[in-house]
């Protein structure tokens, strides 16, 4: 999960001016966290301490993303999740962007299986993303980073993603060029997933899903959950460098969930 918050805010400064290669500064002036990671936090803080004797795990997500919504109000929420997060009542939403997916690396930690990873993954939509289109993007990224924390081979993520959901996996040369921002969760999930495959190291995968263009921080966040779970380590110099935007909080959020479910 640490890995998804660090592509975020390695891409925050890209996403309105977007690069088309992977030799780019890391952190430039203006680098931050953003809604990705508050909502990344939020997931992981539902998963450490709801209590589903009281609340359903639908209701439990909605709540937390309401209350970190609350804590992190410029983070850069889109207006239709905004205008969710403020009212009082629950009401189902239908979006079918990507904001479901770059959320839901602690899920893919999480997971038990692949059966209780689907199964979080709709509560988690449940409210905000109750949109095919949305929930298949989720369903893949937590899928992944299930899959690689569990010693799957980059080959077999490959053919796990294109037999189980509606993607052509293309080489980021193919579509680099002509790539162009489009937060709808088919456009931007697949090439997430192929930076991943690409790389070979954590910071490698990053630098890929930056490379293409777009919606920048939401993508890099998606390679960087995938990513941490695949190669195990994040440089120090770079994990300690994004840390440092994080409030303590947030901090705390991180380091329990990774004792509980990445150490």
């Amino acid at each position: 999960m640490l890995g998804a918050v660090i592509g975020d805010i390695i891409g925050s400064t890209y996403e309105w001016h977007n690069v088309k290669t992977k030799e780019f500064p890391l952190f430039p002036k203006g680098s931050r966290f953003t809604d990705d990671t508050v909502l990344s936090v939020a997931v992981a803080d539902a998963i450490l301490h709801r209590d589903l004797s009281a609340l359903s795990a639908k209701k439990a997500y909605a709540m937390w993303y309401k209350q970190y919504f609350h804590r992190y109000p410029d983070a850069g929420f889109g207006q239709m999740f905004s205008k969710w997060a403020e009212e009082e009542n629950y009401k189902v939403q239908r979006s079918f962007g990507n904001g479901a997916a770059m959320r839901v690396s602690a899920i893919g930690y999480a997971a038990s299986s692949l059966r209780d990873l689907k199964r979080e993954v709709r509560d988690s939509c449940h409210y905000t993303h109750w949109n095919k289109e949305a929930r298949t993007g989720a369903e893949a990224i937590a899928a992944c980073v299930y899959l690689t924390r569990n010693g799957a081979k980059k080959e077999e993520i490959r053919d796990y993603v294109e037999k189980n959901y509606p993607y052509r996996l293309r080489r980021l040369d193919e579509i680099r060029s002509a790539y162009v921002f489009d937060s709808r969760a088919a456009y931007s999930v697949p090439p997430a997933i192929e930076a991943f495959l690409e790389s070979d190291s954590y910071e490698d995968a990053i630098r890929g899903a930056v490379s293409i263009g777009g919606d920048s921080d939401t993508i890099a966040c998606m390679t960087g959950g995938i990513a941490e779970a695949y190669y195990r380590e994040i440089p120090e110099e770079i994990k300690m460098r994004a840390l440092s935007f994080l409030d303590i909080g947030l901090k705390n959020t991180i380091a329990q969930f990774r004792e509980k479910f990445v150490s």
